[in-house]
């Protein structure tokens, strides 16, 4: 079975840095993507889109509430993604999603081109 599995989130403080990998596990599983994404959930909240960046060329997008503060970037041979967060706010606090889109970026997490999706990293923003 295909699986991601994110990592790098802690608890930090307002202005701090944090970097999210996703990664398939086992890590040498291989799948067919045309884009990865990045969504966050709070606790009440709805999931959200955090940023995108298509596997093959430059494309990428962004959430207004993350652009200039957030980087989305990746490593082919790893197979992995990678989501630079810069100056960090409490409200960045969330559970932090990857998932694979087969088609295309798109900012709908119920999108059905999504999958597989990981169990997520938490990241936690303190004042």
């Amino acid at each position: 079975q295909v699986q991601l599995v994110e990592s790098g989130g802690g608890l930090v403080q307002a202005g701090d840095s944090l970097r999210l990998s996703c990664a398939p596990s086992p890590s040498g599983r291989l799948f067919t993507r045309y884009a990865m994404a990045w969504f966050r959930q709070a606790p009440g909240k709805e999931r959200e889109f955090v940023a995108a960046i298509a596997w093959i060329g430059g494309k990428n997008a962004y959430a207004d509430s993350v652009k200039g503060r957030f980087t989305i970037s990746k490593d082919l041979a790893k197979n992995t993604v990678y989501l630079q967060m810069n100056s960090l706010k409490p409200e960045d606090t969330a559970m932090y999603y990857c998932a694979v889109h087969r088609s295309r970026i798109v900012t709908t997490p119920s999108d059905p081109g999504f999958g597989p999706w990981g169990q997520g990293t938490q990241v936690t923003v303190s004042s």
